[in-house]
Parts: structure tokens; C-alpha cells; sequence
């Protein structure tokens, strides 16, 4: 299929949209009305041309009258002040902690980072543009001991390969799973490995600013007790860190205090996925790569940093320290944290045997954008309990919902709903806005075509494709016979009988048209 064929570029041509282009490892965002097939007029006036082959990802920004509707900016609950905070201006700079590349991304990682794509939709709903930053943690994280080995090459041993071809293997199935869940790739996605001149460079800024010295192991360390409002994301304040605490990395005996974490690691026997620094050769600290390419990419200014909240200590902490340090003022305005997922009652783990992938999602027979909608039903911001059920009755949803719009007609015109609007910008609170559609879904009053107009509007940033054409395929035995015994209750008139068998028929997410009586 080609992109003009994927893209609906001909039916979109004089309509608002957002377009995020290839270019090499990075994207470029053009937000504009589209002219043609191939270019787009920007706010400024200024026409860009660019070839269907390059889009990575395409929509329909919704454009409203604001003399009669009442539009609401985007609110999210920030961290470090504990309490909703509006968001707006007209570019917002986002940082998204990404994945760690030795194994793959379950669904409660995938969660995380739905989070940064919702409010990228959001924002471009309430006419915002955005810069957004997601890394790639190919090296230096994931061993809490310094004498232990990096998880990468650990994997890389146990499998035979190199550090690097487990790292890229890992990191080509997470984007996979991005696109499988709709969810859109970042302007920048920078891979720490490839970044060490820039880390290096972070390093000795805070060397010569002193917040950072060389421990008596040759390791570089920064001098916590340097950064006086350390703890203001988690609470979590230096001197009620005791030594030994859980988040404290044993064997870096080097250190001066036991807050302290490493910058930079010497080598020592290690071979693979090292660099020549001046302060020896070695790997860098997980916290530190963070600093580095946010800064580089997004400059000293960053609206908002999103992660899983069990990033907000110590990595937010001690991120926040080091960048902070560098550029001598706060340089992240938002700090946004998305809760934990249990699967079934429990927390997912290897030992407890309850590790999803969105691969065990596709073979289970269910589309992958079934989690999506699963993970939308909850806010962001609250723990919720994910379930073989509950994902098998969002699949059912989701098959009668595109079913519902195919059958509502085929126009691309979106229309507002100042409901829905007000439940997205307020802290994204996506249940309220998926009761809402099913709302609209059962109410007579509303037009087929306003209902279809309403339904694309919302997934806009709900980005469950609803617009995509149910698959047709076989029925079950069990949805035969209730179209049999439909079929005898509407030719007896039986009604109620009729509209209770369409009810579940509809459930199963199979829809019924009824053709006149004979």
C-alpha cells in the first residue's frame, strides 16, 4: 500500500493537519493547512513540500470558531508541586524517559509512554506545537552494582551477540509496538551510545562548576549534598536518605557521601560498550545521559519531562540536580508521572510469571489498539489492574465502534464536543470522555453523521483508528444462533426479545441492520 493510499492526503486538501516526516533517524513536524498532496501552507504563510513517502504520521487537526465554543487549555498534574497546572504556549519542548533496551517492553512500560503520546495529541488539540524528545538507554543503566555487568552485555553474552545488535534487536521491537499501539514517533530519538560526546561534555561542566569530583576508585561522582533542593519531585530529602538505602548502588566505595551517584564508571575488566574519557576509559551513569541529550536537543528550557513515577527517585531527582547544576537555573517546568499497571491482581514480573508483551496481544487474536482503548478506560495517574477480560471486552468495543462509523457514512469532517474537550484538557481524563462517546453512541437525538463527526473528533487524540474498516470475518456459532432466534422473535414481534438479542449481538461486536418485514 502506498502512503497516498495509507495517508487520506486527496480528502484531507484544505483541511488543518499535522504531518511528521522521516528525515534520517530524527522527524520533522509540519502543522499547517495542506495544499496538496505534497505541500502544506504553515501558520506563518510559508509553503513546505515534502513527499508522501517520508510521512511516519498523519492527521486531521480540528479547527473551530472560537467566537462559539468554548475551548479549554490543557491541565495535567505536575509532581514537584502536587497540584494541576495549565499547560499552553504555542511550542511545548517535551522530554520522555524511553526504553531500556536488554528485553522487551511489556505493557506497563508501553503505558508510560502512551502518556507522552496522549499529550503530544492533546496539545495539538488545544493549537499547541511540539518539539518532543525520547531516549534510547542502550548503555550504563540497568546493574544497581558497580561490580555487577551492564544488562546489555549480559544479554548480549547469554545470547551469543554483540552489546549492540541486542540493543538494536530490542529497540527495532519497541518501535514495532509503538506502531502497533498508534502510538507517534518523537521529532528525536537519541541513543545514549551515540551520544558520549555530549555526555562527556555534561561530565566536566559539572566538574568545573563543582558539583562533581573523582572518587579515591578513579570513579566521577556527583557531590549531592552541592545541590540544595535535591529532593523537591519525590520529597525524598538527602538527609533522610540513610546509607544502604535500596536506590543506593553498592560497590562505588569511592564516593564521599552515600547519596552520591557515579557520573562515570572506569572500565575495570569490562570490554564492550566503553569510551575513552579524561578521566579514563568507561561508561557513563544512567542519570547522566538524560541531562546530556535533553540539553542538546531541547536547550535549557523544557516544558515538560514525562515519566513512569517510578523514575521520579532517584532518576528524576538526580537528573534534575545535574541538568540544573549545568545551567544554574530549574529547567524543566512540568514534571509528569504516569502510574503503575498490575496484570490481574499483581504486579507483572518474570518471577511471577505475568509478563504481556503486545505480541501476546496479537496472538491472542486481539488488536493491539484493544490495549490502548483498555489503558484509556483508567486515568493516567491512577493504578489500574489489567485483564485478559478486560482486553477481550475492548477488542469487542472497538470492532463495534468501527463498525458503528462505517455505517454512520464516510465523511472526514470532524465536529466539537464541548464535553469531550473539557474532559481531555482537564488532567486528560480519558474515562470520562470514553463514557461520553458511548453517549453519544445511544442517543436518538444525535444525527448519524454528528455522531461520526463527534466519534473522529475524539480520536484525535484518543488514536484508536476508528476510522479504520471493520474486518470482516466469519461468525461464531454462538452469534448464528442468536441471529436465528432474533430472526424468530421479530417474525412472532416480539420486540423486547428482538432488541435484548441485539443487545448482545451487539456486545460481540457483531452489528445487526434490519431490512422491513414481509
Amino acid at each position: 500500500m502506498s502512503r497516498q493510499e495509507k495517508f487520506p492526503l486527496q480528502g484531507s486538501i484544505g483541511q488543518r493537519v499535522s504531518i511528521r516526516l522521516r528525515e534520517g533517524q530524527a522527524f520533522r513536524d509540519l502543522l499547517g493547512v495542506l495544499d496538496s498532496e505534497t505541500s502544506i501552507t504553515r501558520k506563518d504563510g510559508s509553503q513546505v513540500s515534502f513527499s508522501p513517502d517520508d510521512i511516519a504520521f498523519f492527521r486531521v487537526v480540528p479547527v473551530f470558531n472560537r467566537r462559539d465554543l468554548t475551548t479549554s487549555p490543557l491541565s495535567l498534574y505536575e509532581t514537584a508541586s502536587r497540584s494541576v497546572r495549565e499547560i499552553s504556549g504555542e511550542l511545548i519542548r517535551i522530554y520522555m524517559c524511553g526504553p531500556t533496551v536488554y528485553r522487551d517492553a511489556h505493557v506497563g512500560n508501553m503505558r508510560t509512554f502512551l502518556l507522552g503520546d496522549l499529550i503530544t495529541r492533546a496539545l495539538a488539540m488545544a493549537g499547541s506545537e511540539t518539539l518532543t524528545v525520547q531516549n534510547i538507554t542502550d548503555v550504563g543503566h540497568m546493574s544497581e552494582d558497580l561490580n555487577e555487568e551492564d544488562k546489555v552485555l549480559e544479554e548480549a553474552h547469554r545470547k551469543s551477540l554483540s552489546a549492540l545488535e541486542v540493543a538494536r534487536n530490542y529497540e527495532s521491537k519497541f518501535r514495532h509496538d509503538l506502531e502497533l499501539l498508534n502510538i507517534s514517533p518523537t521529532n528525536h530519538s537519541p541513543r545514549a551510545s551515540e551520544n558520549m560526546v555530549e555526555i562527556i561534555a555534561a561530565i566536566q561542566s559539572l566538574i568545573e562548576k563543582d558539583f562533581a569530583y573523582a572518587g579515591s576508585d578513579g570513579n566521577i561522582y556527583f557531590d549531592a549534598q552541592k545541590f540544595e533542593s535535591y529532593g523537591a519531585i519525590s520529597g525524598n530529602r538527602l538527609d533522610a536518605l540513610k546509607p544502604g538505602h535500596r536506590y543506593e548502588y553498592s560497590g562505588d566505595g569511592g564516593k564521599r557521601f552515600h547519596a552520591d551517584w557515579a557520573l562515570w564508571k572506569l572500565a575495570g575488566n569490562r570490554s564492550e560498550m566503553v569510551w575513552e574519557s579524561p578521566w579514563g576509559t568507561g561508561f557513563p551513569g544512567w542519570h547522566i545521559e538524560c541531562t546530556a541529550m535533553s540539553l542538546n536537543l531541547l536547550g535549557d528550557r523544557v516544558d515538560l519531562h514525562i515519566g513512569g513515577i517510578d523514575l521520579r527517585f532517584p532518576h528524576h531527582e538526580n537528573e534534575r540536580a545535574q541538568t540544573n547544576a549545568i545551567a544554574g537555573h530549574d529547567v524543566v517546568s512540568h514534571w509528569i508521572h504516569g502510574e503503575h499497571l498490575l496484570f490481574e491482581g499483581r504486579k507483572m514480573s518474570k518471577s511471577a510469571g505475568n509478563v504481556v508483551l503486545v505480541s501476546d496481544i496479537a496472538a491472542a487474536g486481539l488488536d493491539p489498539l484493544a490495549l490502548r482503548l483498555n489503558l484509556l478506560e483508567n486515568r493516567y495517574r491512577s493504578q489500574m489492574d489489567l485483564s485478559w477480560d478486560s482486553l477481550r471486552a475492548a477488542d469487542s468495543t472497538l470492532k463495534r465502534w468501527r463498525s458503528a462509523l462505517a455505517s454512520w457514512g464516510q465523511s472526514n469532517e470532524l465536529k466539537f464536543d464541548q464535553d469531550i474537550n473539557s474532559y481531555l484538557m482537564a488532567d486528560l481524563d480519558t474515562p470520562r470522555a470514553l463514557i461520553r462517546l458511548r453517549e453519544v453512541e445511544k442517543d436518538s437525538t444525535i444525527g448519524n453523521q454528528d455522531k461520526r463527526a463527534i466519534f473522529l473528533y475524539a480520536d484525535t487524540v484518543l488514536g484508536l483508528d476508528l476510522d479504520c474498516a471493520p474486518e470482516a470475518q466469519e461468525l461464531s456459532h454462538e452469534a448464528l444462533e442468536l441471529l436465528a432466534a432474533r430472526e424468530v422473535a421479530r417474525s412472532e414481534k416480539n420486540w423486547a426479545e428482538s432488541d435484548r438479542l441485539r443487545e448482545l449481538l451487539t456486545q460481540m461486536g457483531v452489528e445487526v441492520r434490519d431490512g422491513k418485514l414481509s
